[in-house]
């Protein structure tokens, strides 16, 4: 990483300076060594929209972060940037977050999906989904070429498809495998919900069509259907749940946290894609998510799982940080709580390439 004037008379002890970047960050994307996509999307989220606001919330939040991080100290020095987020992501969000609301509508008065009706909606989001796919993944490829390592931070859990495709298939130019550690209250393995192909419910639906996807490892996962459960039970040992109920029967039982970690971490290849969906901890952390479930992780819980991953000796390859919806009052949380632990994430990941 080489430095400049900004970057040579920044301290980590100043007031966080809103410059626009994750964290107040100095570096730009040619002298850091990971970098952050922003990804203001929220056009198929099924109950309460918002998540489009998520990333310059924690951009906002950000600057209150402390940068010394109890598990990586200097991280931040190996450089943290902020690229420039693609101007068709937002006011395509806004424009085809109307037309889905028409198709979730018709569904919820008892319409159907293959009504002609809803042909021409459904198309118009498909696409946008798609184009939305292909520039985070042109976005991420280009980063990945140039040795970098990337996260993106969303929107709601449909935007990072483009940046898992970019990983796998830099892997794929290595002859090598990943896996996934999926933190969410959701399976998110429904296929094309409410007749959208790239919806948040079907991340990993998506994702498992992937040919560089060994293993999906899926952690406080307490919101699922029948068909995902059912894909899950016959993905021959590809989709492994540690959902949220057994890992509290287990506690109940005795069994420490640190025990249940090791499981999870043991299911893991070496190459490891960390995707957080924020609605995987507890409501309290995350109250203006879009589809809040009851249980989940503490905070603490999931630092911990991701601080063990980051000692077993794994790489984390990339990652994302998803459905953060902030309020409108005076008192943010969601984004607070985002961006501390994006920040965890981006430390914990840097750890891992040394």
């Amino acid at each position: 990483m080489s430095g400049n004037s900004n970057t040579a008379l920044f301290s980590p002890d100043d007031v966080g300076v809103a410059n626009g970047n994750y964290f107040g960050l100095p570096f730009s994307p040619a002298e850091a060594e990971l970098v952050l996509l922003s990804a203001p999307w929220d056009v198929t989220v099924s109950y309460n929209p918002g998540t489009a606001a998520g990333p310059q919330a924690i951009i906002d939040a950000s600057t209150q972060v402390e940068l010394r991080d109890a598990h990586y100290p200097e991280g931040w020095r190996r450089g943290i940037a902020t690229a420039e987020t693609d101007p068709w992501i937002a006011p395509a969000s806004e424009r085809l977050r109307k037309r889905a609301e028409e198709v979730i509508a018709h569904l919820e008065t008892g319409g159907s999906t293959t009504d002609a009706a809803m042909a021409a909606a459904l198309a118009e989001v498909n696409a946008g989904s798609e184009k939305l796919n292909e520039i985070i993944f042109t976005q991420a490829a280009s980063l990945l070429t140039a040795g970098r390592t990337v996260g993106l931070v969303g929107g709601d859990h449909s935007t990072p498809l483009g940046l898992m495709r970019a990983v796998a298939d830099s892997l794929a130019k290595r002859g090598e495998a990943f896996g996934i550690l999926h933190i969410d209250a959701h399976a998110d393995l429904r296929e094309a919900y409410e007749g959208f192909a790239c919806s948040h419910a079907s991340i990993m639906y998506n994702a498992l069509r992937l040919p560089r996807l060994s293993k999906l490892v899926q952690v406080g996962i307490r919101d699922f259907c029948g068909a995902e459960a059912a894909l899950a039970a016959d993905s021959g040992g590809r989709v492994v749940q540690f959902d949220d109920y057994t890992l509290a029967r287990n506690a109940f039982e005795g069994l420490d946290w640190s025990t249940q970690c090791s499981a999870i971490i043991e299911q893991l290849p070496d190459n490891v894609y960390v995707s957080f969906d924020i609605d995987g901890l507890s409501p309290d952390n995350c109250p203006g998510t879009g589809t809040p479930v009851p249980g989940g992780l503490s905070y603490r819980e999931a630092v911990y799982l991701l601080a063990k991953l980051a000692d077993s000796g794994r790489r984390i390859l990339g990652f994302d940080l998803v459905e953060v919806a902030p309020s409108n009052d005076d008192r943010e949380w969601n984004a607070n709580v985002g961006a501390r632990m994006l920040y965890k994430l981006c430390n914990l990941t840097l750890k891992t390439r040394i």
